[in-house]
C-alpha cells in the first residue's frame, strides 16, 4: 500500500513486481503498478513464537463485529453498499467483450452468490470490481459506499473496504506472512484514521484471527503462500479478510480445491466474520458452498450478464437440472 512506503527495511526479495500481479492475480492488497514498483516491506517478523502471545495489550480492531446493526443504531433500513448498472468491459489487450451489461445491487448484511458456466463472466466481473489491469471498463457505472468505484485505483478500493479472495493466490517469496499482514493492517487503520499498532499489539491481535481460520502460529513465519497447499492458500485468503476487515468481501471460488473438512473450516470462518454491516459476494459453481454459507440471493450469469436472480432454491434447482433447466 502506498501509505506504508515510509518503512525502510527492504530486501531485494521483498519487492513485488507489476508483472507478477498481472500474470497471477492475488488479493495481495490490490496494488497499482506504480506502487508495485516501489513498495518496500517492513521486517518485523524475526521469529514469531508462542511466548509473544502472552500479552495484555487489548488492540482495537478494524474488523471486530459491531454491537448493533444499522437498524439498531438508528440507521433505518440497511445501507446500500454496491450498485452496478449496465457494466460492460473488455479484455484490455484484445478488446474482446466479456461483460455485456451487468446489473447488481448489494446492501449491508447480505450474502450474494453468482453462479454460471465457465466463461460466463463471473471471475471477470469480480476482477473488474477490484480494478484488475487486464480488463478495461467500456460502459456503465459502479458505486461503492456512495463513491464512484471506477475512479479509484486498485489499492484505494482495497483501503475503502473492498476485499477479494482469488481462485489461485500467488506466492510472494521473501515476504513473511507476519510482515505482509502487518503492513496491510496498519495501512487499513491509517485509512480509517486510527493509529498504527505496535509489534506486540499486532501479535496479540493477529493471534486471535489465526484461531478463526484454525491456523497454527508457526504459519506466520512462512513466506506468503510459498509452498502452501491449495487449502492453506484459501485459509490464508480468509485470514487476510479477518485481519483487514471489509465492507464487501468478494470470494472467487473459495471452495475450489478444498476437501470437505477444509471447506467447512473456511465457511465457518467466513460466517464468523459476517455482521449486519458487511456483505459477501461469492463466485461459485457448486451448491455445496451454499450449504455452509447461506446466500440472501443467487444470481445466474450467462454471456456477460446476470440473467436470473432468486433465493437459495435457485441454486438447488441448478444442482438438479443444470443450466439448461433454468430459463432466463
Amino acid at each position: 500500500m502506498s501509505s506504508l512506503l515510509h518503512f525502510s527495511t527492504p530486501s531485494p526479495s521483498s519487492r513485488l513486481s507489476s508483472s507478477s500481479f498481472r500474470n497471477s492475480p492475488s488479493n495481495s492488497l490490490l496494488f497499482t503498478k506504480s506502487t508495485l514498483r516501489s513498495i518496500r516491506l517492513p521486517s518485523i517478523s524475526r521469529r514469531f513464537n508462542q511466548n509473544r502471545l502472552s500479552l495484555t495489550a487489548n488492540a482495537s480492531s478494524v474488523v471486530d463485529s459491531p454491537t448493533t446493526s444499522a437498524v439498531d443504531s438508528g440507521g433505518g433500513s440497511p445501507k446500500l453498499l454496491l450498485e452496478v448498472k449496465d457494466l460492460t468491459a473488455v479484455i484490455a489487450e484484445s478488446q474482446l467483450p466479456i461483460l455485456k451489461g451487468v446489473n447488481l445491487v448489494i446492501y449491508e448484511g447480505e450474502v450474494h452468490a453468482v453462479m454460471g458456466k465457465n466463461g460466463s463472466g463471473k471471475s471477470t466481473f469480480s476482477k473488474v470490481l477490484v480494478g484488475h489491469p487486464d480488463y478495461e471498463v467500456t460502459g456503465g457505472s459502479v458505486v461503492f459506499k456512495g463513491e464512484n468505484l471506477l475512479d479509484m485505483d486498485p489499492e484505494e478500493r482495497s483501503l475503502a473496504g473492498l476485499f477479494m479472495s482469488f481462485q489461485s493466490p500467488i506466492a510472494i517469496p521473501g515476504v513473511s506472512n507476519i510482515d505482509f499482514l502487518n503492513m496491510a493492517y496498519n495501512a487499513r487503520r491509517k485509512k480509517l484514521g486510527l493509529p498504527e499498532l505496535g509489534p506486540l499489539e499486532f501479535y496479540d491481535f493477529i493471534s486471535r484471527r489465526l484461531k478463526i481460520v484454525k491456523m497454527d502460529t508457526n504459519f506466520l513465519n512462512r513466506n506468503v503462500n510459498e509452498g502452501f497447499s491449495g487449502g492453506e492458500r484459501k485459509r490464508n485468503e480468509i485470514l487476510q479478510l479477518a485481519v483487514l476487515g471489509a465492507d464487501l468481501a468478494i470470494l472467487d471460488e473459495i471452495d475450489s480445491g478444498l476437501d470437505v473438512d477444509a471447506l467447512q473450516d473456511v465457511a465457518e470462518a467466513v460466517n464468523g466474520l459476517l455482521t449486519p454491516k458487511n456483505s459477501v459476494l461469492m463466485i461459485t459453481h457448486y451448491q455445496r458452498l451454499l450449504d455452509y454459507i447461506k446466500p440472501s440471493y443467487v444470481h445466474i450469469m450467462e454471456d456477460g450478464k446476470i440473467v436470473k436472480t432468486g433465493d437459495s432454491s435457485l441454486a438447488q434447482q441448478l444442482e438438479k437440472e443444470g443450466y439448461k433447466g433454468i430459463s432466463a
